[in-house]
């Protein structure tokens, strides 16, 4: 029974992730749509993007600590209501305002739902092989949502209407909620720890205004005033955090493990492994339909061979590093990861869907092969602690994303600055 119960555990978390990790792209593709049906500027559009990453990094840290605290299964639910409600709300919106406000709203549940899911994981499957394929499924679900969003939201915002793209977590966030309260146990951290209240205040800012910074910078220019400040303040305030963290009984995250060279290159892989996808898939979606002229559908479709993939991979991830040995099948998909992103750089105007796919492919397949990553970051950091170990895993690979997000955006405008200057025509996404 509790083998069975375990599975459908499992299944819930995978639900979970598959919801939050489909919002994060599923917004991109039916932009144009709901520019034209709410009359959006470019800021609202960005905001509909932005607000909803804002709250979703700025939160997870916390979201981690109070899923330790309070009961992991508890916070899962709290959070999965919370994204469900938010994403209903965000479906009905008539107006951007209220749309941007049911974003962030779907950011903060996630921000509680995801560091949960890494967590359960670790107090459900105790024995460290079974949570290595537990987490390679949990890594292949993750990979299945890349693939889905940028193709759920073409084909709704197309053939249905954009509102379904918020609508489809509703049905997903109730059987996801059924399934988990009757299979998942309930676990925290089973030492009585005061809530390290300073801690939370200050990874709060901190990661909320860089957040901030790395959204808003190339648009409003890095020496701007609102992103100087921003920057200064998640400095003095990170700063603080570790001044906190060193000084108190109980800290929210123990800074001693940085100091194990497993944890911090871990951690390092995994920054440089989100810094290159989240960076090529996001300027990759803009490049297929602003320069190739695919229709959101197609665009949305030349990555499923990549998320399969990588899906794929994740999934034997396990077996492999266990083969082969985790430093291994990690540099190797490291490696075919950089190699295959650097290829991407020298498709021109007339590449088809079929020239990008050997590229694609290798980069879905080395994606896949560094989960070994997660389960090492898991394995490395206390038990009790599971929920804080998901939420710096979480956290650190947003950032980075959005770090790479940030710098492939500042070297895109500078080589557009520089065609024009040559009196050439600047490529702008249609």
């Amino acid at each position: 029974m509790d083998d069975r119960r375990n599975i459908w555990a499992l299944v819930a978390v995978a639900l979970a992730t598959f919801m939050t990790y489909l919002d994060n792209n599923i917004i991109n593709v039916a932009l144009p749509a709901i520019e034209q049906d709410l009359g959006l500027t470019t800021a609202g559009m960005e905001w509909i993007v932005s607000s909803y990453i804002l709250t979703f990094a700025g939160l997870m840290l916390v979201g981690g600590r109070l899923a330790d605290l309070v009961g992991r299964r508890r916070i899962f639910l709290i959070g999965l209501g919370i994204f469900t409600a938010a994403s209903f709300a965000a479906g009905l919106s008539g107006n951007v305002e209220t749309l941007i406000a049911g974003r962030a709203v779907q950011g903060v549940g996630a921000a509680l739902l995801t560091p949960t899911t890494l967590a359960i994981i670790s107090a459900t499957f105790t024995d460290k092989r079974e949570r290595n394929v537990a987490v390679g499924i949990w890594g292949a679900v993750s990979a299945l949502a890349l693939a889905a969003g940028p193709l759920l939201g073409g084909v709704l915002s197309e053939h249905v209407a954009w509102e379904w793209i918020f609508f489809i977590n509703v049905p997903l966030g109730i059987v996801t909620a059924a399934l988990a309260v009757w299979a998942i146990s309930e676990s925290r951290d089973p030492v009585d720890r005061r809530l390290d209240l300073w801690g939370l205040v200050a990874s709060t800012i901190s990661l909320s205004t860089l957040t901030f910074a790395l959204i808003e910078g190339t648009g409003r220019g890095w020496t701007s005033a609102p992103i100087v400040t921003a920057l200064a303040i998640a400095v003095v305030t990170a700063a603080w955090f570790v001044t906190v963290e060193r000084r108190i009984e109980h800290p929210m995250v123990d800074l001693g493990l940085f100091r194990d060279r497993v944890f911090s290159g871990a951690l390092a892989s995994l920054m440089l492994w989100a810094f290159g996808l989240f960076g090529i898939y996001f300027f990759t979606s803009l490049y297929l339909q602003g320069v190739l002229g695919f229709s959101p559908t197609k665009a949305g479709l030349t990555f499923v061979p990549m998320a399969l993939c990588m899906a794929v991979a994740a999934a034997t991830s396990e077996g492999v590093a266990r083969r082969f040995g985790a430093h291994r099948s990690v540099s190797f998909g490291m490696g075919i990861m950089g190699v295959a992103i650097t290829s991407v750089a020298f498709f021109g105007q007339d590449a088809s869907m079929l020239d990008l796919m050997p590229s694609f492919i290798a980069i879905g397949i080395g994606g896949g092969l560094t989960i070994p990553l997660t389960a090492t970051v898991l394995g490395i950091m206390p038990q009790d602690q599971a929920g804080v170990a998901s939420g710096v895993f979480n956290t650190s690979r947003e950032l980075a994303g959005l770090l790479g997000i940030t710098v492939i955006g500042v070297i895109l405008t500078s080589r557009q600055d520089s065609v024009l200057s040559d009196g050439g025509l600047p490529w702008t996404p249609s």
